[in-house]
């Protein structure tokens, strides 16, 4: 797995291939094939992984985004792992249900812990925000995001996360 994460994270997933992956720990390709059959199946095994999410329990909904931040941007800029399934993400079916996983099991639970209602729509919401930071600004690395350093864009995004989990839900269509 630490080989299979370091490939993808370096190389990306259209680029890693289960042959590449097999001779970096120097096993036989076959090998990887009996175990994984397909590099979407090792790629999904490869990107099951704990965001490590601070306990957001006493966040006060407007200090979400200074403590929920530094933890995305060591997963974006730092782990490897995360943007290369993001990208995956797009095209891959697999990937898209790792990524789906991955929000069920750790992020939406945590941030819709937080929110004054509505929790789910709330935290997918909230993911959407994250989710589309991580994109503009690592994957199409769009300048007007890319060019923000990691305060920059805290001040930007804090007032839209407080906004996600404060405000009241519309209401619904009549």
């Amino acid at each position: 797995m630490t080989a299979a994460r370091r490939r993808f994270g370096r190389d990306g997933y259209e680029r890693t291939t289960l042959r590449l992956v097999a001779a970096d720990v120097g096993v036989d390709p076959a090998m990887a094939v009996r175990y994984f059959r397909t590099k979407e199946a090792l790629f999904a095994a490869a990107a099951d992984f704990d965001l490590r999410l601070p306990d957001l329990s006493a966040v006060r909904p407007e200090q979400l985004a200074d403590v929920l931040l530094p933890r995305f941007f060591a997963v974006w800029e730092e782990e490897g792992t995360f943007l290369p399934l993001l990208r995956a993400s797009t095209g891959s079916p697999a990937a898209a249900e790792a990524m789906r996983e991955v929000f069920a099991a750790q992020v939406a639970p945590a941030i819709g812990a937080l929110a004054v209602d509505n929790p789910l729509q709330r935290a997918g919401l909230l993911g959407a925000l994250i989710l589309g930071l991580a994109m503009t600004r690592y994957v199409m690395q769009a300048p007007a995001m890319a060019d923000l350093d990691r305060d920059q864009l805290t001040a930007w995004t804090r007032p839209l996360m407080h906004h996600i989990l404060t405000t009241p839900a519309p209401a619904p269509a009549a």
